[in-house]
């Protein structure tokens, strides 16, 4: 693996999911692999889990690690090609993306969408500008479109605690105040369909996702037929697709609840809003799975910096 911009960049899926649970057992055997290399966390947006599992990611790596909060600690910077810089932007991703460069051996970058413009949005123009002009692996920590080190965690937290070979996992819209994005149920999709798992997704008419991430997978408008049978139920608001950034329900009716859950695992990414997306009872039973999930954040994150730093 030369970067991870997405979940296209792991070879085998499978492999890695074992790789990083055996990391697990022993984190610190690798240690040696980043002896005297740096890496840089560029935050455009706030983070708890992602900051500091890959922190610790690193470290666990013997890595150093410098972050940065873009927008409150550096200079605005600007993406376009040609631009007047006569405004509010002081640095071209250009100079900036190549600067770093030197500074570090591994970026990774965290920068969410606008919610407002879908081609803008779609583009990735910020991660993928610093692939362009970087001159060191860039890795994804939730783009615009995509959470691809989240879904790796998914992954290895359902191969886990999965009791058989092919499990049900259910993706369910929850209600949520505000809009917000696509990344993690369009990762969480993707990563799905690549493990052996029977996957179905189920939201209120309106919330399709990207037809070109869903494909071909079964879509149930009713989430308690939905439900029925799963091993494991993944609970996540998000926006319109189709009506860009825009929040069609707040049907508080599919909100997961302990007798909607029956049987299942509990999955969210965390933050979690209590009592809106998921009752208080599903949330501190044992069927949750969520403190679980966070504590894979590291081991994902470790697997993937160590597959990188290996092809150093």
């Amino acid at each position: 693996m030369k970067q991870f911009l997405d979940l296209e960049d792991i070879q085998n899926v499978p492999n890695l999911i074992e790789k990083a649970i055996a990391l697990k057992t022993n984190p610190f055997a690798h240690k040696e692999l980043g002896n005297n290399k740096s890496i840089g966390l560029l935050f455009f947006n706030s983070s708890l889990r992602t900051r500091l599992s890959t922190q610790k990611a690193a470290q666990n790596l013997g890595m150093d690690v410098m972050i940065m909060n873009l927008n409150s600690d550096g200079w605005g910077l600007e993406f376009e090609d040609g631009s007047v810089m006569n405004a509010n932007t002081a640095e071209h991703i250009k100079e900036a993306a190549a600067v770093i460069s030197q500074y570090v051996d591994i970026i990774a970058l965290r920068a969410f969408p606008s919610l407002t413009d879908k081609k803008k949005d779609e583009e990735e123009q910020i991660i993928k500008s610093f692939q362009k002009y970087a001159s060191v692996p860039v890795v994804n920590m939730e783009s615009a479109t995509a959470h691809p080190l989240q879904a790796l965690t998914d992954a290895i937290t359902i191969t886990e605690f999965k009791q058989k070979n092919r499990p049900k996992v259910v993706l369910t819209w929850a209600p949520h105040p505000r809009a917000l994005p696509h990344a993690v149920p369009n990762s969480f999709a993707k990563m799905m369909q690549m493990i052996a798992v029977d996957f179905v997704i189920t939201h209120p008419k309106g919330y399709e996702l990207n037809p070109e991430i869903t494909k071909n997978t079964p879509i149930i408008y009713n989430q308690e037929e939905a439900l029925k049978g799963a091993d494991f139920v993944y609970a996540k608001n998000w926006s319109s697709y189709n009506d860009y950034g825009q929040i069609k329900s707040k049907d508080e009716n599919w909100m997961v609840t302990k007798s909607k859950l029956q049987t299942a695992k509990f999955m969210h990414c965390l933050p979690v809003r209590r009592n809106v997306i998921v009752a208080d009872e599903v949330l501190d039973s044992n069927q949750s799975l969520v403190i679980q999930q966070a504590n894979n954040r590291t081991y994902a994150a470790q697997a993937v910096l160590k597959e990188i730093l290996e092809n150093r």
